[in-house]
């Protein structure tokens, strides 16, 4: 690494560290831009929710500007909360948009994906500045470790849940038929829908987009449980041996959380009510309603338990990859995983007198 490397790499880490101070002031642009686009959709008449994101985007710069002006308060956190949880609110299904142009497909409205992708920009920045004024400006990368048994269980809950999704769109990828639907009818299906050339390609190959779209969450899920998520494994070339960047797992994990989650729970309420006869359920494309609700209860469930587990498992990410700081070593110890920590200090955590004694600094 060069001079010039080494000094650009200091400045950008010095700017990264001083982000509680920046960090409002990032928000209040971004809210000011968000409610330019939206009055610009109003305007236009674009498809997108113009006058809602302007509100939004007018709540997000008098909110953000106070706190810039007189501090973050009791009340202006509270006021950053619910700006982040209406702009999350707006940026729902974000993760569909990204699936549709990742397989070449065109999204229905440019506008109303921009907008989303904005509002999920700006539930981020919302949120980093309600905590601006808590988190620790730490500099100490921790060393790797795995998250508690607890949550790996649950990791492999939602990697047991996408089991049945994944087969049965094999199933129809390999020609087969299921809840009374051939995979001929499902591919006629895709193409009528107006499905991408990459994703009839991969159909005529056995390979369904979206199965393989599971396997990459799954992967992800256990990426972020396991060490091998914080610094990449000997089976990485090229990178092995290296840190991972935090935010390389933790963008699609909360977007997918984001998305899954909430789509998950509220269609199993959904489809509650459909087996109940309490609602009608379409049979849309497939013969029966009865078929439509076997195929949406395999679907619905995994996104919810997957999602779910995709939330518990980023917050574990993130908790042991938070920086700590290099002036208090008794307050990093503490923040380490119980099995990472030195053996003088469980030592001394399980002798009752070792306060009388000098503690563990002997």
């Amino acid at each position: 690494m060069t001079g010039a490397e080494r000094t650009t790499k200091a400045l950008w880490s010095a700017w990264w560290r001083r982000w509680p101070h920046w960090v409002p002031r990032a928000t209040a642009l971004w809210a000011v831009l968000y409610a330019a686009f939206g009055l610009a959709c109003a305007l236009s008449g674009a498809s997108a929710p113009g006058w809602a994101v302007v509100a939004v985007g007018v709540l997000g710069a008098s909110v953000s500007a106070a706190v810039v002006w007189y501090g973050l308060g009791p009340a202006l956190r509270v006021l950053l909360w619910v700006v982040c949880a209406l702009a999350g609110t707006i940026a729902f299904s974000l993760l569909m948009d990204v699936i549709t142009l990742v397989l070449g497909q065109g999204v229905d409205s440019g506008a109303s994906a921009a907008n989303k992708a904005l509002a999920a920009v700006g539930a981020v920045l919302l949120a980093a500045t309600a905590r601006s004024d808590r988190l620790p400006a730490g500099t100490a990368v921790r060393e790797p470790s795995a998250a508690p048994r607890p949550v790996q269980l649950i990791s492999l809950a939602g990697t047991l849940a996408f089991v049945p999704y994944v087969g049965m769109k094999l199933v129809w990828a390999s020609g087969g038929t299921f809840a009374g639907i051939s995979g001929e009818e499902m591919l006629a299906v895709s193409e009528r829908n107006g499905a991408s050339g990459i994703f009839l390609t991969l159909e005529s190959w056995g390979l369904d987009p979206t199965a393989l779209l599971a396997v990459l969450g799954v992967f992800l899920l256990w990426g972020l449980v396991r060490p091998w998520g914080q610094v990449f494994p000997r089976w990485a070339p090229f990178l092995r041996g290296r840190r991972v960047p935090r935010w390389l797992p933790l963008a699609p994990a909360l977007l997918g959380a984001a998305t899954l989650a909430p789509y998950g729970v509220l269609g199993v309420g959904y489809l509650a009510l459909a087996t109940a006869d309490v609602v009608t359920m379409r049979r849309g494309d497939f013969h029966s309603s009865g078929d439509a609700l076997l195929v949406a209860w395999i679907g619905i469930v995994a996104f919810a338990v997957h999602g779910i587990a995709l939330t518990i498992a980023a917050r574990s990410y993130w908790l042991r990859t938070r920086p700590t700081d290099r002036s208090n070593p008794q307050a990093a110890q503490r923040q380490l995983p119980h099995s990472r920590r030195p053996h003088h200090a469980l030592d001394c955590d399980r002798s009752k007198t070792w306060r009388s004694s000098g503690g563990c600094g002997r």
